[in-house]
């Protein structure tokens, strides 16, 4: 599903391609009028904005300010369960085995609880699979979107849009 694609981009680290594909993301965007709600659109098109009106510069300085700097706002999701216990490590393999398991070929040093990479975990689901997936999450996405939303970070509206689609699975089960 294309907006999990999406939606990883925009939640990894803003480089110049970034920049240079916001029309394109738009138009694709446009495209799945089916696939999303009219309120996940509107929440997109204004992180879009977003994006397009800030320089370059200032937005990595806002990434890295947000995600990196603020350890509640961790895009390592096994971060805001284990923190940095002994948990957390077979956690990591064992999400990094279901990837490998899946056909998925991880990124060159990214490690495997990185959101925007489960996000493009999840674009090879179907909607229910990428959905109930999610809703493994939804506890952390929770947390994360309620620390990012206390920041006032322009990241928050996506981390609903995310804890969303994972809540509707539970309710759909």
């Amino acid at each position: 599903m294309i907006i999990y694609t999406i939606l990883s981009r925009l939640l990894d680290y803003p480089d110049q391609e970034l920049k240079d594909n916001l029309v394109t993301i738009r138009k694709v965007l446009a495209m799945q009028t089916k696939q999303l709600e009219e309120n996940e659109m509107e929440e997109l098109e204004h992180f879009l904005q977003h994006l397009q009106e800030e320089s370059l510069l200032q937005l990595q300085q806002d990434y890295v300010q947000t995600f990196d700097m603020v350890p509640e706002h961790s895009l390592h999701l096994t971060h805001h369960l284990f923190g940095d216990d002994r948990g957390r490590g077979p956690a990591l393999v064992d999400l990094g085995e279901h990837y490998k398991g899946m056909g998925m070929e991880m990124r060159t040093g990214e490690i495997p609880d990185y959101l925007p990479l489960i996000l493009e975990y999840v674009a090879t689901l179907d909607e229910m699979g990428a959905r109930v997936f999610l809703a493994d999450a939804a506890k952390v996405l929770t947390v994360l979107a309620a620390n990012l939303e206390k920041s006032d970070s322009p990241y928050a509206p996506l981390l609903r849009l995310i804890e969303n689609r994972g809540q509707l699975a539970r309710t759909a089960a």
